[in-house]
């Protein structure tokens, strides 16, 4: 007889910024049967996947496929293989998840120069430009959606500027992809790494990516120099000959070999992850992107209409808010981790502290995906309220809730979905 119990999770309703609910569609696909990876079947739905991320990345690239692991890997395999020795890269930073960025670019041997922005608030798209101009770096790193802050980068106009001075443009879109518009061709953005478990509530571990051909040039220009090989008048320096990407699992010329037509095989893929991305990424596309993004806004003004109707504040400039995650200060003299700890216990509702700078100081609640609906929001606020009320707080009951439900009165009735 065995020692150890059937394992059962709790059910939880989750309103972090990440990871949140799957979709029970998802978590359907992930029970299927397991195919060979060279099966046809199998081959077919990476193809119909690639297809299918090309719509959810509003673009027309060729490479659009997921790397497997979390969303990390995504942003590592993009750099790895893209970072030749001493190349500049410039990192704008607005909160925690710019300093990762900053660290995987050194650890490949990048000449690293940053600009910084205080918490809470983002740049200008125009001060980036200046100094893209001044440094004049071969890639430029930047996170759209900023979960340790709750803020929202605008990139519609970085694009432009960086092929103007001959950058690369890589954005890390993991908060916002399948939750709020991501223009990969629109915004001249030249890859693009999204996550599967915020927005597209797909469990953690594949990390979608798209790149153009100015990316994949620079990939092969690398291959050619790993092999020593080069094209006529292409000078190979010993310093370049002797680096070649430091990483096997997570080269995009070999990942390119395997997820094109040669199918030539580089590791096994994740079979089951594979159809939950499909289904995920499906979902989505049958909701239609424009309808999901606005299902996210309405959501998010019903659960900040709550809060501000209990008295609390909202952390951040409201200019540049993030769609998707909602910031709030916490009340002096209050545990916000007794908060936190109530409100899984009590209610089963899991919300997320910060850190950092801001550890101790804000409250973040997501409202992603599967995870960004009426009856949650509700939920929530009814129960972030009981709980305050019993940490000590003058709230006015019921307010709250009120409030949201107003939000929601006119736009069912312009037929937005509150799921």
């Amino acid at each position: 007889m065995t020692r150890y119990s059937e394992f059962a999770p709790s059910q939880r309703i989750i309103m972090t910024p990440g990871p949140v609910e799957a979709e029970p569609r998802v978590l359907r696909a992930l029970s299927y049967p397991i195919l060979g990876q060279f099966d046809p079947e199998f081959t077919d739905l990476m193809n119909d996947t690639m297809s299918m991320l090309r719509e959810l990345f509003q673009t027309r690239n060729h490479w659009a496929f997921p790397i497997d692991g979390t969303s990390r890997s995504g942003i590592e395999a993009m750099l790895a293989s893209i970072i030749e020795p001493a190349d500049k890269v410039l990192i704008p930073i607005f909160g925690r998840f710019g300093y990762l960025l900053q660290e995987i670019c050194e650890r490949y041997g990048a000449e690293v120069v940053t600009m910084e922005k205080p918490w809470g608030t983002v740049f200008d798209q125009e001060e980036i430009a200046a100094v893209i101009r001044i440094e004049q770096p071969a890639i430029v790193a930047i996170v759209h959606g900023e979960t340790s802050t709750g803020r929202i980068q605008p990139l519609n106009q970085l694009g432009a500027v960086c092929r103007e001075n001959g950058a690369l443009l890589v954005v890390d879109a993991v908060a916002t992809i399948g939750g709020v518009a991501v223009e990969t061709d629109a915004w001249m953005l030249d890859a693009v790494i999204g996550g599967t478990q915020k927005c597209l509530s797909i469990p953690s571990g594949m990390a979608p990516i798209t790149y153009n051909e100015r990316v994949e040039s620079k990939i092969a220009k690398r291959k050619r120099i790993e092999r020593g090989l080069r094209q006529p008048g292409e000078i190979l320096t010993e310093e370049s000959i002797l680096k070649p990407i430091a990483s096997n699992y997570l080269d995009l010329s070999q990942l390119q070999d395997y997820w094109g037509p040669a199918r030539l095989n580089h590791h096994t893929e994740m079979t089951s992850m594979l159809y939950a991305l499909r289904e995920g990424v499906r979902i989505v596309l049958q909701e239609g992107l424009d309808a999901r993004f606005q299902r996210h806004k309405l959501h998010e003004q019903a659960l900040v209409a709550g809060i501000q109707a209990m008295g609390l504040t909202l952390y951040g400039e409201s200019e540049c808010k993030l769609p998707v995650v909602t910031c709030v200060q916490i009340p002096p003299e209050t545990d916000g981790e007794s908060v936190r700890s109530m409100l899984l216990g009590t209610f089963g509702i899991e919300i997320a502290s910060s850190f950092g700078p801001l550890k101790g100081q804000i409250w973040r609640v997501g409202t992603m995906g599967y995870s960004c609906r009426q009856t949650n929001v509700l939920h929530f606020l009814g129960a972030f309220e009981a709980v305050l009320i019993r940490h000590g707080l003058r709230i006015p009951p019921g307010r709250s809730v009120q409030a949201a439900l107003n939000c929601y009165e006119t736009p069912v009735s312009l037929g937005v979905e509150t799921l």
